[in-house]
């Protein structure tokens, strides 16, 4: 699994007119699943997640996680990020995982985020959304899990 991070001041995610999502600082992460993924990826991403230091210290240094400061998550379903993008001009979806797949692993991503930390928030799997943020920073990482 795949999560592009952003450490942000706030977040949230509409679909159509409706917030399904929002949250104030902490770690908005866009979620790719490719068909290699498994639900033990879903669980070591979900410890990368909350354990990544991106928040600054008292001296500064990125030393501090989501746990640390309470801060909350906001995970966004996005499949374009398992795309192969090395060869032409258009992306090719082929390792990205099947959306019955996909769906179930976010969505277990999703169950076991709400069951070890708090607050979190999510996009909903296949749904046309508008994120929106604040990067704080800007700080942004690729995780695998």
């Amino acid at each position: 699994m795949i999560a592009l991070i952003q450490r942000v001041t706030h977040a949230k995610v509409e679909i159509g007119e409706k917030i399904a999502g929002t949250i104030d600082q902490g770690v908005l992460a866009l979620i790719g699943v490719v068909r290699a993924d498994t639900p033990a990826n879903a669980e070591r991403l979900l410890q990368r997640l909350l354990g990544y230091r991106v928040f600054p210290d008292a001296q500064g240094k990125m030393n501090l996680s989501l746990q640390d400061i309470q801060g909350g998550l906001l995970l966004v379903p996005q499949f374009t990020l398992a795309a192969d993008s090395k060869k032409g001009m258009r992306p090719s979806f082929t390792p990205a995982a099947l959306p019955e797949q996909g769906r179930a692993l976010f969505e277990q991503l999703l169950r076991l985020a709400r069951e070890r930390h708090q607050p979190v928030a999510s996009g909903v799997f296949g749904a046309d959304m508008q994120v929106s943020l604040c990067n704080d920073g800007p700080v942004t990482f690729w995780l695998e899990g």
